[in-house]
This record gives structure tokens, C-alpha cells and sequence, in this order.
């Protein structure tokens, strides 16, 4: 094996950029607790930058781009992420990237970690994996970047040069970042003095620090140690107020490694750790700065992590105080219970929804259509390219006019690995050796997706395991649809044993919180809705078996990327209404599953 050269390859983008550079691809990224900044995805990136356009000073809902960050809000003039059901508080930055590296060709690194899900690696680490994969050398050491790991190209593994533990690593093709024109600075992170690059020195500043400080060694003690038993006195109850939809919140971060709100993020040059902070009783004191709360001030729920006791003062400023110290009114008051589900109906009072077949349908245990020899499937939606232009296969990596990456791989029957073949309707082109590995590492199922656009050949089947699911009206409206009926959704999916199709064939799988109970408004948007909804159920597409991001649990049921509304009257969670962008969403959500209005029989 060729010996690589000293060090791991630079990673182009990141702070080594100045401002003269024309285009440059933007990356957002929070500072996890091992003072490492971890990289939000490009579509949560794109969510953001669009905002960003519209008002540079105010707060990004990052739910509404990945269902998992509901709780999260990002404050785009504290550069700070906020998780509204803890408190907890985290720096961001805006950092720019080559347009040429890995984010903006949409590649992703990923190693596996337990539990068999799926990490990506940090963006100067995935940028530095893909120039040496470019380079075709055959490993890497990440020494250089502070980690112990040996990554080796041909079996695909990091290696931990301490303990000798490998992990599998995978290269996945993603939305690429968006990119940005014109004078760019370094980063834009928070807080930064004008000129000199260190902390802000101002009262704001030394405020919401200090407030850091104290609320992070109250959450690390809450976790050391079990809460004493003590007889709490309640606070007044607040003054009637509106409550705000732009701060709801939904599903906690995914477990695991990296996760926000685990443990407290790194307090850098926060004076006073663990100390009151100035003036921070004066916005919970009855009579204080906070006082009388004005009609049309949102309220911000915060609660307790144990869900016991009166909300500490310094965990609830961690919410508030960023809002309070930039003249914003606000008021903290305890979070209020979701309304999960509509009030009682009868029987009689359950209707068939109009316009719509049946009432339930069921999935058998084996749905999916057994394909015909890989190879032809493949052939079946390629055109024969005679001369290849030369561009890379963004598969293996390889330039097309060469042969795959992937010759020896699989049998040595198979197509000639100089073989290149143009998808009919996008016209990306690959090697047919490299699809046909594509396409036997997937489903199997006649169906094909290219990588590069997602654009789906044939029809695409899922893996979502044997199950029931109902559908009919009830006598109730939604807030946002006063005045329609609501058509109710009853999914239900019991344990089982997991097949060949899979993550664990033969191992028992789990199914928490089933039935579960989802919700339409009766319009003609909605009942259309439903009716793809049904056809996406027949192709087993809307749930899978993989790793819970809300619990951590593996080999469980889980949702598969069609979001649904669980929450019937309120949208304190995220799930629920108004949200008059859900219904569109949920269709393009659908069509990228390859479920569109042409699949709708008349």
C-alpha cells in the first residue's frame, strides 16, 4: 500500500478565507459541547439563508426545515441556538467553504455509530475525506485535525489507532449547501468585538454570558445528583397573554452523540460560573422589570428538565434573556399541554371521507414486487453512451471515460466497468457498473433513483413493516380551517420480526406509540392529501424500521419523511395547526417518494 504524505489534505473553505472571494458555499454550524462546531444540513441551511435574506436581525423557526429541531430557535442577532423546552443556549456560526469541496457538490461523510445509525463528520473533516477519495489514496490519518482515527478507503472503515475499534464509513450524495456571491467575511459568529476578535465587552453581552454560566451548572448538578425534596412555593399565576406560533417546538433532538441539548455547551470567558447573574431576578420578580405584561406580548414556555418545582430563574433566563436584552418584550411563563386529541365522538358521528374509497387498508407482510435479474432492471432506464464527456461518475468517483471504481466488486459476469449509461428523463450519467452496485445496496424492488437529482424510475416501494390504517371524518375543525370538518388518520403497526428487507433480518423489531392518531383539514387539498397518503401506504413508504431521533432506540418503528400532524388543537409541539404551509409541504414531501397527483385513479 502506497504511503500517504505527511498529514491529512487541507480542507479547503472554513476560516482561511477572506473577503475578496466571489462565490463561496455557506455552511451553518452550533458549537456542541466538546467545543467542536457541528454542521446543520444544507436543507436546514437553505431554510436559513432564506430567512436570513428577509430580515438579517430576526429568529429562524429550524423546525420548519427538519422536523427533528422543533424545539430549536435560531436568533439570527445573538447568533445563538435556543431549545425552548430546556433553555439550553448555543452559539452558531455562518462559515464559508470552496464551492468546489464536498459541501457544494452535496457529499456527505458519515461514520456509524452505535446503535447502527449514521453520524456526519464535521465539515473540515468530510471536506478533508473527500480530497484525499479524490485523490485516490488509499487512507487517511485525521491526526492532523485532533482525531486518533485512520480512515481507509478500500474496506470503507475508521480505525481508532488507540483502542483498534472500526467503524464502518459511508459517502452519501445530499442537497448541496447554498451558495453566496460577493464580499464575504472570514465567519460570523457571536459574540465578537468590531475589530479585535475577542468577546464582546458590553452589558448585553456580559448579561446573556453570565446567564450561560449559571444555567449550565444548574443543569450539570440536576444531573449529578437527584432533585431534593423541598416544598415549592408557587408563583402568581401570569396575566392572560397571546402565545406566539413563531416559538413552538416539536420532537427533542435525535439521541446520541452531538446531541444539543444533552449536556451543556463549553462556557468560554463567562464570568461568574455558577454565580446569579446581575439583574437576572428582576425579570421573574412580581413588580419587577418584567411587571404587568402588555396585551400581544408572546408568551415563551419554559419548563424544568425534571418537570418538578417552580422553573429556576436562570433557567428560564437562558430562554428569555437574549429577547429581553435586544428590547424585546416577553413573558416566561410554564409550558402549556398540547391538545393531542379532538373531544370525544360517537359512533354515528364518525363519516366515510367524501370523494375517498373505504375506510381502512391494510399492508401485508410481504408487499414489495419481486424485480426481475438487477442488471436488466438498470438497463431498463439507461441509454447507451458511446463517448463519455469527461466528468467524474459522482458514484465512484472515477472520470467516465475510465473504468468504475466498482470492477472486481461485484461478480465478474457482470457489465464491463467501462460500460457508461445516461438516465432517459434526467439525463445524468453514470457507470452502469456503479449503478448496479447503487441498486443491489438498496431495496431491490424495480426501482431506480438517481443519485444526483432523486429523480425516481419505476415505482419505489419502501419497507414499513405489516400494519392497519384508517381514515375517516369527524364533527371537528382545526384551528386554521373553522370551517371544515377534520379527517382523521389512525395508523397501527404491531411488533414483529424483521424481514430480509430490513436493517436486522430474523431480529425482533418495536413499535412505540401505536395507534397513532394524525390529522387533515376536510378541503379539496386535504382530501387530496389523503388520497396519496393511501397509495404512499401501499407502497410501504411511510414508516420504516431504523433508530428512534427521539428516544435513541434502534430496530423501531419510525417515521420515513412524509411528515404528519399528530397534534389536533394547538401547534405547541410543531405537529399540529394552523400551519398554512403544511399541506404543500407534505406533497412535495411525497412527490420526492415518488407519490404525485398522476398516481391518483379518477
Amino acid at each position: 500500500m502506497a504511503r500517504q504524505g505527511s498529514g491529512a489534505p487541507v480542507a479547503a473553505g472554513g476560516p482561511g478565507f477572506g473577503a475578496q472571494s466571489a462565490a463561496r458555499v455557506v455552511v451553518w454550524e452550533w458549537l456542541n459541547e466538546h467545543g467542536r462546531w457541528r454542521p446543520y444540513s444544507a436543507a436546514v441551511c437553505h431554510h436559513i439563508e432564506n430567512a436570513l435574506k428577509e430580515d438579517a436581525r430576526g429568529s429562524v423557526v429550524l423546525g420548519q426545515a427538519d422536523g427533528r429541531l422543533a424545539p430549536y430557535v435560531l436568533d439570527l442577532r445573538s447568533m445563538h441556538q435556543f431549545r425552548q423546552d430546556t433553555g439550553t443556549m448555543r452559539p452558531v456560526r455562518r462559515n464559508f467553504y470552496d464551492p468546489s469541496s464536498a459541501p457544494g457538490k452535496g457529499i456527505v461523510w458519515e461514520w456509524e455509530s452505535d446503535g447502527s445509525s449514521w453520524t456526519p463528520y464535521d465539515m473540515d473533516i468530510c471536506i478533508s475525506i473527500q480530497n484525499a477519495y479524490e485523490k485516490q489514496h488509499p487512507w487517511l490519518d485525521l491526526s492532523s485535525l485532533g482525531f486518533c482515527y485512520l480512515i481507509s478507503f478500500s474496506s470503507m472503515a475508521q480505525t481508532n489507532r488507540q483502542t483498534q475499534r472500526r467503524r464502518r464509513l459511508r459517502r452519501r450524495m445530499d442537497l448541496a449547501y447554498p451558495l453566496t456571491a460577493g464580499s464575504i467575511p472570514k465567519s460570523q459568529s457571536w459574540p465578537l468585538g468590531a475589530a479585535t476578535g475577542r468577546p464582546c465587552s458590553c452589558q448585553q453581552c456580559l448579561l446573556v454570558r453570565g446567564t450561560r454560566a449559571a444555567s449550565n451548572a444548574i443543569l450539570a448538578s440536576q444531573r449529578r445528583k437527584p432533585p431534593a425534596t423541598v416544598t415549592a412555593v408557587p408563583p402568581p399565576p401570569p396575566p392572560p397573554v397571546r402565545q406566539s406560533s413563531t416559538f413552538a417546538g416539536a420532537a427533542p433532538w435525535p439521541a446520541g452523540k452531538g446531541e444539543p441539548s444533552r449536556a451543556p455547551a463549553r462556557s468560554q470567558s463567562a464570568p461568574g460560573a455558577g454565580a446569579q447573574p446581575p439583574g437576572l431576578n428582576d425579570l421573574n420578580r412580581p413588580g419587577g422589570r418584567r411587571g404587568a405584561v402588555p396585551p400581544g406580548v408572546p408568551a415563551l414556555p419554559v419548563k424544568n428538565l425534571n418537570g418538578t418545582g417552580p422553573v429556576h430563574p436562570a433557567l428560564a433566563g437562558m430562554t428569555g434573556i437574549l429577547m429581553c436584552a435586544a428590547g424585546l418584550p416577553v413573558c416566561l411563563t410554564r409550558a402549556p399541554k398540547p391538545i393531542l386529541h379532538p373531544p370525544p365522538v360517537s359512533k354515528s358521528d364518525i363519516k366515510p371521507v367524501p370523494g375517498v374509497n373505504g375506510i381502512c387498508r391494510k399492508t401485508k407482510k410481504k408487499h414489495l414486487k419481486k424485480s426481475k435479474n438487477p442488471e436488466d432492471v438498470v438497463r431498463r432506464y439507461l441509454q447507451k453512451v458511446k463517448n463519455p464527456p469527461d466528468e467524474d461518475c459522482t458514484i465512484c468517483m472515477e472520470r467516465l471515460a475510465t473504468s468504475s471504481g466498482y470492477e472486481g466488486v461485484l461478480s465478474p459476469r457482470g457489465p464491463k466497468p467501462e460500460l457508461v449509461g445516461k438516465l432517459g428523463r434526467c439525463g445524468h450519467m453514470y457507470h452502469l457498473l456503479c449503478l448496479l452496485a447503487m441498486y443491489n445496496n438498496g431495496n431491490k424492488d424495480g426501482s431506480l433513483q438517481c443519485p444526483t437529482c432523486k429523480a425516481i424510475y419505476g415505482e419505489k416501494t419502501g419497507t414499513q413493516p405489516p400494519g392497519k390504517m384508517e381514515f375517516h371524518l369527524i364533527p371537528h375543525s382545526l384551528p386554521g380551517y373553522t370551517d371544515s370538518k377534520t379527517i382523521r388518520i389512525v395508523y397501527d403497526i404491531p411488533t414483529g420480526i424483521q424481514g430480509p428487507e430490513h436493517p436486522n433480518p430474523g431480529k425482533k423489531f418495536t413499535a412505540r406509540g401505536f395507534p397513532r392518531h394524525c390529522y387533515l383539514p376536510d378541503t379539496e387539498k386535504g382530501r387530496k392529501v389523503l388520497k396519496l397518503l393511501l397509495v404512499a401506504w401501499d407502497r410501504r413508504l411511510i414508516f420504516t424500521i431504523g433508530t428512534s431521533n427521539t428516544t435513541g432506540e434502534s430496530d423501531t418503528v419510525v417515521w420515513n419523511e412524509i411528515h404528519h400532524k399528530t397534534e389536533f388543537g394547538s401547534n405547541l409541539t410543531g405537529h399540529g395547526y394552523p400551519d398554512p404551509n403544511y399541506l404543500d409541504n407534505v406533497l412535495a414531501e411525497l412527490l420526492a417518494q415518488g407519490v404525485s397527483e398522476a398516481n391518483l385513479k379518477d
